[in-house]
């Protein structure tokens, strides 16, 4: 697969992460050249404008408007990650490079705001509470994405809150959006983060915009919940914790465990630290940690992990990150240490994990999921 962006503002070597052997796909998409093929043919930008960039995949948008000196805003570790190695690989200067996470505001209004628009809605219209301060009049917005992810939605939610929309034709079946800011309607209240309740454990759960399941909890997780590991060890983690609702039951069931909450999403992590200082006045042991999974912990540092695998990124659909996953429980786990893992029925993870750890075990089933536990060697 092609590796190579060219566009007006020059050619671009760039990597996705996680990184895969013989990757079949593009770190960047249609949108995205489309986008900056339109902001030079329009000459949009001048050497001051102050640049805002949105959900920026991998880093192709700021690789390609790295002399404007972005500050780039996204909910994925990953995707900030990504571009400063895109960042490295083209020797651009880190340093004129401003990252920040989902939920930390700019320090100034913008001349330009590029958005690719998310997968999630809700994180869209979170986005488009938060940053409607940071527009001023002349603000030029443009919001990109590809025809097929641009529901009707999309616009009701542009116009609802930053103003009139109207988009272009589409060019390799991605569209881009243009919005003029409207100050004169009143701006509705952000309904983010939201909340339900679990009367079974008694916990009001947070949800920021981005987490997956924001409004009850999901029958994967209320399965897996069924069914957690009886005996844990001193050190666990929950890899892909979303709003840690799990590691939360774990921290109920093993008080005296440090609980490592993991995940790629910025907002997932904020969910999660909200829901933990519920458990109990004097707190527990834990950390919570942004990463590509466990890329981050030491060697053989770990009893039990417990995991729901996402089996997509962004719009794409694979097992390409449940697989890193396996890989890195297998190295992190310690001697004896368990892996606790759920999957839909179809996903088949059985036979990456008997590849992996040299043996399987299923603990229980339903019609649409099955939980497996794996043993470090």
């Amino acid at each position: 697969m092609d590796k190579c962006l060219s566009v007006p503002q020059g050619q671009f070597q760039l990597q996705r992460l996680p990184f895969l052997r013989n990757d079949t796909l593009q770190a960047w998409d249609a949108a995205d050249e489309y986008l900056l093929n339109h902001l030079a043919e329009q000459a949009i930008l001048k050497p001051d404008s102050r640049l805002l960039i949105v959900n920026d995949s991998f880093g192709a948008l700021a690789c390609g408007l790295s002399a404007y000196q972005p500050t780039v805003l996204s909910d994925s570790w990953l995707s900030h990650q990504a571009t400063r190695i895109n960042f490295q690989v083209n020797q651009l200067d880190l340093n004129e490079l401003n990252l920040l996470d989902s939920l930390t505001l700019p320090a100034t209004q913008f001349d330009c705001l590029l958005i690719k628009v998310p997968k999630t809605l809700a994180l869209l219209e979170y986005q488009l509470h938060q940053l409607k301060p940071f527009l001023h009049a002349d603000t030029q917005i443009i919001a990109a994405g590809m025809v097929k992810n641009l529901s009707a939605n999309v616009w009701k939610l542009l116009e609802k809150i930053w103003g009139p929309t109207r988009s272009s034709l589409a060019v390799k079946k991605a569209r881009l959006i243009f919005v003029r800011p409207d100050f004169t309607q009143l701006l509705p209240k952000n309904p983010y983060p939201s909340y339900f309740d679990y009367p079974e454990m008694g916990w009001r759960i947070a949800n920021h915009a981005n987490v997956f399941s924001r409004e009850s909890l999901d029958i994967g997780t209320r399965f897996l919940l069924q069914h957690l590991p009886e005996q844990a060890g001193a050190d666990i983690i929950d890899l892909g914790c979303g709003n840690g609702i799990v590691g939360m039951a774990l921290a109920k069931r093993f008080p005296t465990a440090k609980i490592s909450f993991v995940d790629e999403s910025y907002m997932a992590l904020a969910s999660a630290r909200l829901n933990v200082a519920q458990l109990s006045p004097e707190g527990v042991s834990a950390d919570f940690i942004a990463a590509n999974g466990l890329s981050d912990f030491a060697k053989q540092s770990s009893d039990c992990i417990v995991c729901n695998p996402p089996f997509h990124q962004q719009h794409s659909v694979g097992d390409h990150i449940a697989w890193q996953m396996f890989k890195q429980a297998f190295q992190v786990l310690r001697s004896g240490g368990e892996l606790r893992v759920i999957g839909n029925r179809h996903l088949n993870y059985h036979l990456s994990l008997k590849k992996i750890f040299g043996n399987c075990h299923q603990l229980a089933s339903n019609a649409k999921f099955v939980i497996f536990s794996c043993r470090k060697p």
